[in-house]
């Protein structure tokens, strides 16, 4: 029997790490405190985790399981931050409004 002996990381060190590091570069007005690359690689996986959690028939283990209710805290961000992300991602992935109309609201979630 295999048991694993690898500390478990939890996600929040990692997360609130990024996120002091995104406060700094908004606060101090300079944006290249966190790089391009790094951005995207935190963006990327945060994108794919997101769809996994929404996407995933298994249910919960525990409560902290469930998918998030929305994928940000709208009293942090702009309708205008939305719209530029949203929109910069649907150029990245190759998409068009059309596509994006046939997914939305596919998961049946109310707002």
């Amino acid at each position: 029997m295999h048991v694993d002996t690898q500390p478990k990381v939890t996600a929040p060190a990692h997360g609130d790490d990024f996120v002091a590091a995104a406060e700094r570069a908004l606060g101090s007005g300079d944006l290249t405190l966190v790089t391009d690359a790094e951005l995207e690689r935190v963006m990327t996986a945060a994108v794919r985790l997101y769809a996994a959690k929404a996407e995933s028939d298994t249910p919960p283990k525990a409560e902290s399981d469930t998918p998030p209710a929305t994928p940000i805290t709208a009293e942090r961000v702009t309708p205008t931050d939305v719209v530029t992300v949203v929109s910069d991602m649907i150029r990245a992935a190759g998409l068009n409004l059309w596509d994006v109309s046939m997914w939305f609201r596919r998961g049946g979630r109310d707002d």
